[in-house]
């Protein structure tokens, strides 16, 4: 109920009510130390330090909360942590990272079911559906692929880390159905897209 009780504070711009729950929930997930308990005190931590301003604090509570929710198969608990962590990306000024984290929680919500979720998400990150389904920095790291560019050069030539290519590459492979460098370069190359 703590949890519940952090968010019901956060909406109501009661910050130190939420802080002071999420720091009772934390010293109960310490005490008892479960997975459970520590993704749910990780991701109420994380949420609380974004909105007091530690924005780097609360994206570290809220990668370890994002990784937790991926152990115990909790997709929703996971796509909810990946909005958060995309809202601390953007505020960082990490526009790459935040549109995957978006992308991510969009693609979990959209699997759920979740349509109040993806609406919210909308409000905070609208979707501008480039081709085929990819996003403009998508459209981007996949002509420089079909230009023969590894991900080194396309990081170097983009301004992000090669983490960040590699990402949006998987992200790539998955929304064209291909496996490799080669089938996107070609896709691109089919559908004019260089």
């Amino acid at each position: 109920m703590l949890a519940a009780y952090v968010e019901v504070a956060l909406a109501a711009n009661e910050v130190e009510t939420a802080r002071a729950a999420a720091d009772e929930l934390a010293q109960i997930a310490a005490g008892i130390d479960t997975p459970l308990l520590r993704a749910i005190a990780d991701h109420v931590i994380g949420a609380v330090l974004l909105i007091e301003g530690d924005i780097r604090g609360g994206l570290v509570s809220l990668r370890a909360a994002s990784s937790a929710w991926r152990e115990l198969n909790a997709p929703y608990e996971a796509a909810r942590a990946a909005v958060l962590i995309g809202l601390a990306c953007r505020e960082l000024g990490d526009e790459d990272s935040a549109e995957l984290e978006f992308d991510r929680a969009r693609s979990m919500f959209n699997t759920l079911g979740a349509p109040i979720d993806l609406a919210r998400l909308e409000e905070l990150s609208p979707t501008t559906p480039g081709a085929h389904g990819l996003s403009a920095r998508e459209v981007e790291v996949l002509r420089l692929v079909a230009g023969g560019r590894s991900n080194r050069a396309i990081a170097d030539d983009l301004s992000i880390s090669e983490h960040t290519v590699a990402r949006h590459m998987q992200n790539i492979f998955t929304k064209l159905s291909v496996s490799s460098r080669t089938s996107a370069a070609a896709f691109a190359f089919e559908h004019n897209l260089v």
